[in-house]
C-alpha cells in the first residue's frame, strides 16, 4: 500500500458502481473429476512467482492456501473473519483488521475509498460467491475483483484474492493446474475486463477437468 493524492477518483467507488453491470459470460462446465490433478496450481503460482525472492513468506502463503483448501472442503463461508485467519498465516501477525484509511496500488495509481459502510459492503459482497445466479468461473472472478479494489487488508491484498478465488473453486470440488494466466493487472473500471477474467477461468477450469478425465482413463 503506498500514498496517493486525497483528490484521487475513487476506483472502489467505480468498481462497485460496474459491479451490477458487467456482461457475466454463460459457461458450460463438466463436473469435477474426484482426484487431485497432476500441478497443484495455485500452489505452483506462488511457489514460482514468489518462491525465489521471498521464501519463507512463501512458506507462509503456502500454509494459508492449505487452511483455505481445508476450509473450503468443509464447506465455510466465505466472510471477512475466514480471510483474517488467512491473512494473518500470510502476514505473520497475531491479529489482522480491516483496515481504516483508504488505500492505493499500483503505484499510487488507484486509490480505495473507506466509507462507513464499506466493511458491510465487503461481507455482502463475499456472501455473494455462493449465489446461483451466475456460473461458477464469473463467481470466482468477482469475488476475486471484490477483494482486489475493496482491498480490505493493509498489506497483502493480492495474495488474499488469489486465495479467495482458490476457496471459491475447491468448495465446488474445483482445482487448477495452471493459475499463471490469471497475473494480469485489473482495473477497477475495466468491464470488459472483468468479463474477460471469468471467461479465462472458464477456460482455464474446463482445460483442468478434461486433463483429469484423460488421466483418469489411461
Amino acid at each position: 500500500m503506498s500514498s496517493g493524492p486525497d483528490h484521487q477518483n475513487d476506483a472502489l467507488a467505480d468498481w462497485l458502481r460496474i459491479r451490477t453491470e458487467i456482461s457475466w459470460p454463460r459457461w458450460s462446465g463438466e463436473p469435477p473429476v474426484a482426484e487431485p490433478p497432476a500441478l497443484d496450481g495455485f500452489r505452483d503460482f506462488f511457489t514460482t512467482t514468489r518462491g525465489g525472492r521471498d521464501a519463507e513468506g512463501t512458506a507462509r502463503v503456502l500454509s494459508a492456501l492449505d487452511r483455505t483448501l481445508a476450509d473450503a472442503e468443509q464447506g465455510a463461508q466465505l466472510t471477512f473473519a475466514l480471510m483474517a485467519n488467512w491473512q494473518r498465516t500470510v502476514l505473520h501477525r497475531d491479529a489482522v483488521a480491516f483496515r481504516t484509511m483508504p488505500a492505493f496500488a499500483k503505484g499510487g495509481r488507484e486509490r480505495y475509498g473507506l466509507a462507513p459502510d464499506t466493511h458491510a459492503r465487503f461481507e455482502h459482497c463475499l456472501a455473494e460467491s455462493t449465489r446461483p445466479d451466475l456460473p461458477l468461473p464469473s463467481r470466482a472472478a468477482r469475488t476475486y475483483l471484490d477483494v482486489l479494489f475493496f482491498h480490505p487488508f493493509e498489506d497483502g491484498n493480492a495474495r488474499a484474492a488469489m486465495l479467495a478465488l482458490a476457496f471459491v473453486l475447491a468448495r465446488e470440488g474445483v482445482s487448477l493446474d495452471q493459475a499463471h494466466p490469471l497475473q494480469a493487472t485489473r482495473w477497477a473500471d475495466d468491464a470488459e475486463g472483468a468479463a474477460d477474467l471469468a471467461v479465462l477461468l472458464g477456460i482455464l477450469i474446463t482445460a483442468a477437468e478434461r486433463r483429469l478425465s484423460n488421466r483418469s482413463r489411461s
